[in-house]
């Protein structure tokens, strides 16, 4: 029996898109990141709902530390979308569908303070999920561009007799 709250449950409550109404995306997290979220998520705003080319060029002009980290979930989501091979998706092609960044677990230090005292020194973490999906434009040529399927004649019109 599924869990309260798990996917299945949710599916069968009705709650979410159908799944034939649901874009195809592609994604890439890269997780334990020693970012701070708030600092990472000031950088994934900027990126949001992009084209693939323009998110690589304002994050290659962002000064933010947390824009390296990024620009390589970034570009490993572009990675993870040319090489699937059920999907013929070109990088230049796609669009940033969903950049969020979450909570990761928090590193406790301690540091020495005066008269014996301590400070605690928390050294957070994240977790960065890009999504990609393929822009409607190219989403409406994609099928034009497909071959026509090859049909065999039979051996009567071949001229075989």
């Amino acid at each position: 029996m599924p869990r309260a709250g798990s996917t299945a449950e949710r599916t069968r409550a009705g709650g979410g898109a159908p799944p034939a109404a649901e874009a195809k995306t592609v994604q890439a997290v890269a997780k334990f990141v020693r970012t701070s979220p708030r600092k990472a998520r000031l950088v994934a705003d900027n990126i949001r709902g992009r084209s693939v080319p323009e998110a690589r060029t304002v994050l290659a002009f962002t000064e933010r530390a947390a824009a390296l980290d990024v620009g390589k979930v970034l570009e490993s989501a572009v990675a993870n979308a040319e090489s699937n091979p059920s999907l013929h998706w070109r990088g230049d092609d796609l669009v940033v569908h969903a950049v969020f960044v979450d909570e990761g677990p928090t590193l406790k230090r301690f540091r020495a303070r005066a008269r014996g005292r301590v400070a605690r020194i928390r050294k957070r973490t994240c977790h960065i999920t890009v999504q990609v999906a393929q822009a409607p434009a190219a989403a409406q040529a994609a099928p034009a561009e497909e071959k026509p399927k090859r049909t065999r004649r039979k051996n009567s019109e071949r001229g075989n007799s």
